[in-house]
C-alpha cells in the first residue's frame, strides 16, 4: 500500500481506456505529476517518493499496460501505444496539464508521451533509462566494455526470443525478479521483502510475463517510433536523472539530442533511485518542480 505525506492510504481505482484497463493510485493536491515506473516492477515501486510529494502536488501513479494489476491485452506494447494508455488516463481523471516522470521503461513511455501530447505534458523527469534508438541497443552486444563496464544487458535478447524465456521463467518468477533488482543496484538492501513480494505477487499472474516480455519485444518498433518523434524537439524543460553505477550521465547526453532545455543530475546509486535514494531524488525533484510554477 501506498501513502500520502499525512500517513493516509492513497486512493485506488481502474479506469478503461485506449482498448485497455489501467490500474492507478492517486492523492495529494495542486499541480499534477504522473509517475511511470519501469520493468521488473509496478507502482509499487515510488512508495518512497509519493509522500515527499503529495503535500504540494497531486500525484498519479498508473500501473503500466500489462503490468501490476493493470489489464494484460494481447497487444498493444509499443512505448507510443502505452504513452496513450496514460494520456487517455489523464483525461479520464479530469488532468489537462501535467509532468510527467519516468523511470526504466517508465521513462520511455514518458518520453513517447512528451512527445505525442505535447498540449499537456509541461514538464519531462526522464531517469534511469536507454532510449530505444539512441543507443540501448549498443548495450547488448557481448563487448569487454560493456561486461566492464557493468551494461551488458544480456537479458534483451534472451527476452526477445520467442516462447523460450516464457518456458524458463514460469515457476522462477521470484528468483529472476529478486536477481534484476539486486544486481542492478548499488545498494541491493533497498530491495526490501516488501517490494519483491508486490513485484512477484504482480508477474506471476496470468499473462504477466507475457505483458513484460511483450515490452522487450517491442524494441524495434520503440526504436523507429523515437527517432520519428526526435524530429521535432520537445520544448519543455526535461530533468535527466541517473545513477553513477549504471547509466549514469548518458540520460541526460540522450536527452539533449531530443529536447532544447536539460538538466542532468547523477545520484551515487545504481539503476533504482526512487527506492535506493528517494531522499535525494525528492531533493533534486522538488526544485525543479517547483521552478514550474513561478
Amino acid at each position: 500500500m501506498l501513502f500520502d505525506h499525512r500517513g493516509e492510504p492513497v486512493r485506488t481505482g481502474r479506469a478503461a481506456v485506449n482498448g485497455t484497463k489501467l490500474h492507478y493510485r492517486t492523492a495529494g493536491s495542486g499541480p499534477v505529476v504522473v509517475l511511470l515506473h519501469g520493468v521488473p516492477k509496478t507502482g509499487y515501486h515510488w512508495r518512497h517518493l509519493v509522500p515527499k510529494l503529495t503535500a504540494r502536488h497531486t500525484v498519479v501513479v498508473p500501473d503500466l499496460r500489462g503490468l501490476g494489476d493493470s489489464a494484460h491485452p494481447a497487444d498493444g506494447f509499443d512505448c507510443a501505444t502505452m504513452s496513450d494508455d496514460i494520456a487517455a488516463l489523464m483525461a479520464h481523471l479530469g488532468h489537462g496539464s501535467y509532468t510527467v516522470m519516468g523511470e526504466d521503461w517508465g521513462a520511455v513511455v514518458a518520453y513517447q508521451l512528451a512527445a505525442r501530447h505535447r498540449d499537456h505534458v509541461e514538464a519531462l523527469v526522464f531517469a534511469e533509462a536507454l532510449l530505444p534508438g539512441f543507443g540501448f541497443e549498443d548495450h547488448t552486444a557481448l563487448t569487454r566494455e560493456n561486461v566492464s563496464g557493468g551494461m551488458f544487458l544480456w537479458h534483451l535478447g534472451f527476452y526477445f526470443q520467442p516462447d523460450v524465456p516464457e518456458m524458463l521463467i514460469t515457476g522462477h518468477e521470484r528468483e529472476l525478479i529478486t536477481y534484476m533488482l539486486k544486481d542492478e543496484r548499488s545498494f541491493p538492501d533497498t530491495a526490501t521483502a516488501d517490494a519483491i513480494d508486490e513485484y512477484v505477487r504482480c508477474y506471476s499472474m496470468p499473462g504477466g510475463i507475457r505483458s513484460m516480455l511483450a515490452i522487450y519485444r517491442a524494441m524495434l518498433v520503440d526504436a523507429e517510433q523515437n527517432r520519428q518523434a526526435a524530429g521535432t524537439m520537445l520544448n519543455i524543460p526535461v530533468l535527466a536523472l541517473g545513477g553513477d553505477a549504471f547509466i549514469g550521465d548518458r540520460n541526460e547526453t540522450q536527452m539533449r539530442l531530443l529536447a532544447h532545455d536539460v538538466t542532468g543530475h547523477v545520484f551515487q546509486a545504481g539503476h533504482d533511485l526512487a527506492e535506493e535514494v528517494p531522499d535525494e531524488v525528492a531533493d533534486v525533484l522538488l526544485p525543479f518542480l517547483a521552478d514550474r510554477l513561478t
